[in-house]
């Protein structure tokens, strides 16, 4: 569940919301969901995140129309449920990455990581605002904080190529003429 919503960038509502039928494992893997604004969207899946899924809806063994990620009782998880859930499994994780233990984790920070993904991919931003359902680019662009390695990425482009690294260092000829002045 929680490799869908980092791989796919889905709203906690609409993973909760996921019924079996609405996760396709054969060719052209994708979910498909009824997300914000009542507006239907198709989301490719990698063939991790197919692999985990196959397996978990094997052992799930449910109905096309039973949700996809139940409780115990065979209901739908609530988004607190999603909630708790990560927040168990981000604490264990902090066991083994101790700077985890300072992080606040959300579904939602795993949308924000979905959209980064794509972004370090090279993915245009209104590719990424259609994969994450927004109707307009600017709602995405709050998802797509500028870290250091895109800078620098962006940085190295505008280094011209000839360009030796290291200081300019002038030429004995320019300094000695500079300092007669």
């Amino acid at each position: 569940m929680l490799l869908l919503a980092v791989q796919t960038g889905l709203r906690a509502s609409e993973v909760t919301a996921l019924k079996c039928s609405d996760i396709h494992l054969g060719a052209g893997p994708h979910v498909s969901c009824l997300g914000k604004g009542r507006k239907h969207r198709i989301t490719p899946l990698t063939k991790q995140t197919v692999a985990v899924l196959r397996t978990w809806l094997t052992e799930r063994a449910g109905h096309p129309d039973d949700p996809a990620f139940p409780t115990r009782t065979g209901r739908a998880l609530s988004s607190d449920a999603l909630q708790r859930r990560l927040a168990e499994h981000a604490t264990t994780a902090a066991l083994a990455c101790p700077s985890m233990a300072t992080k606040t984790i959300s579904p939602h920070v795993l949308r924000h990581t979905a959209a980064m993904q794509l972004l370090h991919t090279g993915i245009d931003t209104s590719v990424i605002a259609l994969w994450l359902g927004h109707e307009h680019v600017e709602t995405t662009q709050i998802y797509l904080h500028a870290d250091m390695a895109l800078k620098e990425a962006a940085l190295a482009r505008t280094t011209p190529p000839d360009t030796p690294p290291g200081r300019y260092q002038p030429p004995d000829k320019l300094l000695a003429f500079l300092e007669t002045l």
